[in-house]
């Protein structure tokens, strides 16, 4: 394994010169950032059409355009995210004032996936700058062309003692990890994420990890179901599924499933067209083992709509399978791909029984009209967000953190939830010097009997 102490020693020291912690140096780099971004916007589209057969409008609308927006967001914000916040002072600290001060770590380990390569490397270093951090990023290898692009983005943006781009496969991560970094954000599956927080310990480095799991999506009998089957469709097929919050499987109630049925298989036809599997701007598979694993889900319970494959393009068609129960294979893991399998119910107390007995969903969605019942799974359910009458629509919004809970995650970002991420909160207690309250000494006459009362 590569040696890269070096590397990161170089930004530990840049970061020790208290440059990146000057106002003015982080809104330079978002701003050299986001004009970076516009500049080779085509070189990105071109990547992601290549690494992942992405359309130039997904690309944008998913990868580019987000970012973009972002970044504006943290620009707009930033000033007032990096101020020292005052807060309360109890009667019992009289005389003194009290304040939070944001800080960076120092050096943060950036690992992207492949699903989302631009976007998901991207957006966390947003935060790390926004709050005054240097920046390893390790994007992913099955991505080459848009890990080529984000390299030579930074390169061309940055000193690489700020931010630096590091590539290669697993040995390079694990050799990142083995060093001594001041701060980890991961994202990625649940079983190298495990691998990501046992490094971490080693040194006990703070971590943030976005994971993944079972999102279910919940159709309730008072649903709008003409709308629940498009949205549903959108999230669950863009990125041909391979998006960590799309619907990983429905709970449909059994008195709407036909009808509910009948317009999914509609709204996918919309939306992709009779032919799949020649739709030229269908996203693939993103390899060949990904492509197997997501092929041998196709034999269970009853294809509904879908299920065929070109293995030559690495595309499978968006998929609907019914039939499904539990200890059927496609709902042992997360599936990560355009396959949805279908699950029925009576009450609404069967649906909420079953996600209790697998582990906390990164995302859960809920369709129906019936406050009622949209408390009734807010409070009974944990997972780490979602959407009521709406699929992956929330991570998209700056103003709400996007993370997981149990499995699916330790941490969140996004908008103020990176810069907090990125930032750790220094409590500051400044005391006047003008007076003193003999209280707190021991040698004070009768000392425990005031120190009772004034603490009752």
């Amino acid at each position: 394994m590569e040696n890269y102490q070096t590397l990161i020693n170089q930004q530990k020291q840049f970061f020790l010169t208290g440059k990146t912690k000057e106002l003015h140096f982080r809104l330079e780099a978002l701003q050299k950032l986001r004009e970076g971004i516009r500049t080779n916007e085509e070189r990105l589209v071109k990547a992601l059409n290549t690494d992942l057969n992405k359309s130039e409008f997904e690309a944008y609308s998913t990868e580019i355009g987000v970012i973009l927006e972002e970044i504006r967001f943290a620009l707009k914000h930033v000033r007032n995210w990096a101020k020292p916040e005052k807060v309360k002072t109890p009667t019992t600290h009289f005389g003194s004032v009290s304040f939070i001060y944001p800080e960076p770590y120092g050096v943060a380990l950036i690992i992207a996936p492949w699903n989302y390569p631009f976007q998901l490397a991207i957006a966390p270093l947003i935060g790390a700058i926004a709050a005054g951090n240097c920046a390893l990023l390790k994007p992913s290898e099955l991505t080459p062309q848009t890990s080529a692009v984000l390299s030579d983005l930074i390169s061309e943006l940055f000193p690489r003692e700020f931010i630096s781009v590091v590539q290669g496969g697993v040995e390079t991560s694990q050799a990142l990890l083995s060093e001594n970094i001041d701060y980890i954000f991961f994202t990625g599956s649940v079983p190298v994420g495990k691998i990501v927080m046992e490094s971490a310990a080693k040194n006990l480095t703070p971590v943030t990890l976005e994971l993944g799991g079972k999102s279910p999506c919940i159709v309730h009998d008072d649903a709008n179901i003409k709308i629940a089957a498009k949205r549903i469709a959108w999230g669950k097929f863009m990125n041909a599924g391979q998006t960590c919050v799309a619907p990983d499987y429905l709970y449909v109630h059994q008195n709407i499933k036909t009808e509910f049925l009948k317009l999914l298989k509609q709204a996918i036809q919309e939306l992709y067209g009779e032919h799949p599997l020649t739709n030229p701007n269908y996203t693939r598979i993103v390899s060949s083992k990904h492509f197997k694993r997501l092929q041998s889900f196709l034999k269970d319970g009853e294809t509904f709509i879908g299920g065929n494959t070109n293995e030559d393009q690495l595309r499978i068609e968006p998929t609907v399978l019914t039939n499904i129960h539990w200890d059927d294979h496609v709902m042992q893991d997360e599936i990560f791909g355009p396959i949805l399998p279908i699950l029925e119910y009576h009450q609404l107390s069967e649906a909420i029984e079953g996600i209790h007995h697998h582990p906390k969903p990164l995302a859960l969605y809920l369709f129906t009209e019936s406050s009622n019942t949209q408390q009734t799974v807010l409070k009974d359910i944990s997972f780490g967000g979602g959407c009521i009458n709406d699929t992956i629509y929330h991570i998209a919004s700056p103003h709400l953190p996007f993370g997981g809970v149990g499995t699916s995650g330790i941490g969140s970002y996004h908008g103020k939830g990176s810069f907090d991420t990125f930032s750790h909160k220094k409590s500051i207690l400044k005391q006047t010097t003008k007076f003193d309250i003999p209280l707190r000494y021991p040698n004070v006459k009768d000392g425990l009997k005031k120190l009772k009362y004034f603490l009752k």
